[in-house]
């Protein structure tokens, strides 16, 4: 069963389509239409970013999803979402559709 921020995070990029949660490695992993474009580790929404996305990310002051690995802090392409995305799915919709476009992007 999904905890409360994985329900909230459905419900948060419902606006979307089709998107579900996943278990995978202490988190989850978000899909929409088959496309991997977020996840959630340690209590964070993290969205796709890619070069094009990643300026509007740091600008709005987030941070990236780093963990550790037998060779030290390895950082992913994933980036927390903005605080203020997460108050509605009217703030998180334009995130979202730049975390599906890096998702789409990177295939």
């Amino acid at each position: 069963m999904p905890s409360d921020l994985v329900a909230y995070c459905l419900e948060l990029l419902a606006p979307l389509g089709a998107v579900r949660a996943r278990r995978m490695f202490g988190g989850h992993g978000l899909y929409c239409d088959d496309r991997f474009f977020a996840l959630i580790a340690g209590e964070c929404l993290y969205l796709k970013v890619d070069a094009m996305t990643q300026p509007a990310f740091a600008a709005a002051g987030c941070a990236p999803f780093v963990y550790s690995a037998k060779t030290g802090a390895t950082a992913m392409s994933y980036w927390s979402a903005p605080a203020e995305a997460m108050e509605s799915p009217a703030l998180m919709q334009p995130w979202a559709r730049q975390a599906l476009a890096a998702a789409l992007r990177a295939r």
